[in-house]
């Protein structure tokens, strides 16, 4: 799949319209996923080298959840830098059973995170977002995540330790990395 094709069919998801199960429909049908995005996908690095700056040491002890993990590719380059406790969530059960087969994960939670606490995850930590910059200017992001992000730190809940730019996260998108450590338990 050329550049222009892979960058139009990861569009579809984020170019809004599609509800939850529309966008779950998707992602379960596309069997390519791996192979249409290889070349021109570089968050699952960005996103482990910014969890092993969180923990440089003890990584075969962290707890940690691959929220959106997909086919894996997050819990992959989090193995290769020595993570092994590893649990995955995506509301897709065709990319998780994409996932299973790489035994990179420990634990496989087959839903949304949705606002209210999950008894099925742990909280607190570090939590660290990697997504791509231009989302930061979309309605859907502009105008709920990074409010919420703000209002969680204003409220002491948790303390930004970086924000930061990276080049080519996806095609020729740049991508934003944010690191948060969880000062309360609340979260």
């Amino acid at each position: 799949m050329e550049y222009t094709r892979a960058f139009e069919k990861n569009a579809k998801v984020f170019s809004g319209g599609m509800d939850k199960v529309q966008i779950i429909d998707f992602y379960n049908m596309w069997d390519d996923y791996e192979k249409d995005l290889q070349h021109y996908y570089n968050g699952p690095a960005y996103a482990a080298e910014a969890i092993d700056r969180s923990f440089p040491s003890n990584k075969d002890k962290v707890l940690i959840l691959d929220v959106a993990a997909g086919t894996g590719l997050v819990g992959e380059e989090l193995l290769k830098r020595g993570f092994k406790e590893l649990h995955a969530l995506d509301p897709s059960e065709s990319m998780l059973i994409k996932a299973k087969k790489k035994n990179v994960y420990k634990k496989f939670l087959c839903e949304f995170v949705n606002p209210e606490p999950s008894p099925t995850i742990e909280n607190g930590g570090m939590i660290v977002v990697v997504m791509r910059e231009e989302y930061l200017h979309i309605p859907e992001y502009s105008d709920s995540l990074e409010p919420l992000m703000k209002q969680l730190q204003n409220e002491g809940l948790w303390m930004c330790i970086e924000k930061s730019v990276v080049h080519k996260y996806f095609c020729d998108k740049h991508g934003v990395i944010f690191r948060y450590r969880v000062l309360h338990r609340h979260l």
